[in-house]
């Protein structure tokens, strides 16, 4: 029994002593056993090296080599998808605002093309309407749907609609990872001319078309 609490003692204290202090702050360096797995030799792409003739660290792609990513489809811009941008955040560069317009041209294809993937991933819940009254609160499932014409909504920036299409709000899924980019984007225009057509008033339309208005 005496070896037993001499084993035990000595275990808890190589316990206490590894990892009992895990988190506490100290001005000592940290000691690493394989110090290899922190601090490894590398180089930074396309910086200042003597290794390569040209002084460069890495090499640039040969040519007919296909490319990780290529830039997203938007006009006039040169965008990809891992960048910064407000085109993938939805937000100002190195901020946590919002942007209040889509930063992309709205066009009428691209309104189409909206319509197409709000049918597809947004109806069932929100209605072809937008009004919130879908198929899962029809029959119970869900007692709260948002209705997209609520003045909250309605007044959002666009970047923030973007935001919550991409990573999701409260019930609503995320749907970065099966709605591209551009067809976010897509959405987002699509919605608010769901919203004109509720919400707006003939004084919005163009002189010359007020007067089809029915």
């Amino acid at each position: 029994m005496r070896y037993f609490v001499v084993i035990l003692a000595s275990i808890t204290l190589a316990v206490v002593g590894m990892a009992g202090f895990r988190g506490g702050k100290s001005r000592r360096p940290p000691l690493y056993i394989f110090p290899d797995m922190k601090r490894q030799p590398k180089l930074r792409p396309q910086t200042a090296n003597a290794f390569f003739d040209d002084g460069l660290s890495s090499r640039l792609p040969v040519a007919g080599t296909i490319p990780r990513s290529e830039p997203l489809p938007v006009s006039g811009q040169l965008v990809y998808r891992w960048q910064d941008s407000p085109i993938n955040t939805g937000r100002l560069p190195g901020t946590t605002n919002f942007i209040e317009n889509i930063p992309v041209p709205v066009t009428a294809q691209m309104l189409r093309r909206g319509r197409e993937v709000f049918d597809s991933h947004c109806a069932a819940c929100h209605s072809r309407l937008g009004d919130g009254n879908g198929l899962p609160k029809r029959i119970g499932a869900m007692a709260v749907v948002a209705d997209l014409h609520d003045k909250r909504i309605v007044e959002l920036a666009d970047g923030e609609l973007f935001n919550t299409l991409s990573h999701g709000k409260n019930l609503m899924p995320a749907y970065a990872a099966s709605i591209d980019v551009p067809d976010r984007w897509a959405v987002v225009a699509y919605l608010r001319a769901l919203q004109l057509s509720r919400l707006g008033s003939r004084d919005d339309l163009p002189g010359e078309l007020r007067g089809t208005l029915r």
